[in-house]
């Protein structure tokens, strides 16, 4: 079964979208040799099923505590086909140096722009075709709590697989 990990800081929505993206199914276990929790659920997206996995918050690639070396682990080792980038879309400029990172490391990577309706409110504007077009990887604008956008996102994970797994 192929892999999605849901990788982000600490309160941008990684649980809420990984409920959307799973429904009820949930396994909650420690990580092997820690006493780091790591979700791991199945979602049905197009006609695939996938693991789901969504992993502890980490600022950096580079990890200074064990939940951010255990996000690592799992990112190297279990070979996602997907690496849903959850950001909190009012705070562009600081998460995306981690998107950065995650892609130089030459993970399959798509953007999601959590929390898209606070960001509206606040004026924020995000030109997603411009930022899909400067990082060379796939965005999409969601809001993880009243599942808006969710359809989009599971169309771009659908193209996403049919092109690189």
């Amino acid at each position: 079964m192929r892999k999605i990990a849901i990788v982000g800081s600490p309160n941008v929505g990684k649980s809420v979208m990984f409920n959307n993206l799973t429904g009820s199914y949930v396994t909650v276990s420690n990580y092997p040799g820690t006493t780091v929790e790591v979700s791991r659920g199945k979602s049905r997206i197009g006609d695939e099923e996938f693991e789901v996995i969504d992993t502890p918050g980490m600022y950096s690639f580079l990890p200074l505590t064990e939940e951010e070396r255990v996000t690592q682990r799992i990112l190297l080792n279990e070979n996602p086909c997907v690496v849903l980038h959850i950001i909190d879309a009012k705070n562009l400029e600081r998460m995306l140096p981690l998107t950065l990172q995650l892609l130089e490391a030459g993970l399959p990577v798509i953007l999601v722009l959590n929390i898209i309706d606070e960001a509206r409110v606040r004026g924020i504007g995000i030109d997603i075709a411009r930022l899909e077009k400067e990082l060379n990887v796939t965005v999409a604008a969601t809001v993880s709590t009243t599942g808006e956008g969710m359809d989009i996102l599971k169309g771009k994970i659908e193209e996403h697989v049919k092109r690189f797994c």
